[in-house]
């Protein structure tokens, strides 16, 4: 089994949903955590979680964790020599999300509150791997800086998922089909 499909049977979704959702976790379809958010259809997550091509002991950035589910996700992926830092904009979102996520133990990531007018968590920038779940309508400056050298990110962009690639000073950037998210903010 590869790394990304042992990820996903390893963190289920259903508790990563509101209490009257869980028998929807098997649903391929984005579900309503609440607050204009929504947990991600599973094949998004699957396919931006194999475009980031996350390795054992990365440092990575999740921006727009939700309700925890990607987080826990990454933190399986990078195991517990590396770190994840989700970041939610929400603060009742930060709070489910960080209790989801503690039940899985992964003490190697973690959910901060984003600060307002800030993308990501450039204090402790750089990030080998950055995952947006919500969409920009150009790839955000502010997010590029945090990503360290032959880093990678995913996130969708004006409807299109796009993968940046950072190779010494170039970047790189790809797209992989439309998608529909909520809006970077």
């Amino acid at each position: 089994m590869d790394a990304v499909s042992a990820a996903f049977e390893a963190v289920p979704r259903a508790g990563f949903l509101p209490p009257a959702s869980p028998w929807r976790a098997d649903l391929d379809a984005p579900i309503p955590i609440g607050h204009g958010q929504t947990n991600s259809q599973p094949r998004t997550v699957e396919a931006m979680l194999r475009l980031l091509d996350v390795r054992p002991g990365q440092r990575v950035l999740d921006v727009g964790s939700g309700s925890g589910w990607t987080t826990a996700l990454l933190g399986h992926l990078v195991g517990p020599t590396g770190t994840v830092i989700g970041v939610e904009l929400e603060p009742a979102l930060v709070l489910w999300g960080r209790a989801n996520l503690r039940r899985t133990r992964f003490t190697w990531a973690d959910i901060h509150r984003a600060e307002p007018g800030t993308l990501g968590r450039p204090a402790e920038a750089p990030y080998e791997r950055v995952l947006v779940s919500a969409e920009a309508r150009e790839v955000p400056q502010a997010l590029l800086d945090q990503l360290g050298e032959e880093g990678r990110m995913v996130l969708p962009v004006a409807g299109l998922m796009t993968l940046v690639v950072r190779v010494g000073e170039d970047v790189v950037t790809s797209r992989h089909g439309h998608y529909r998210f909520v809006p970077l903010r």
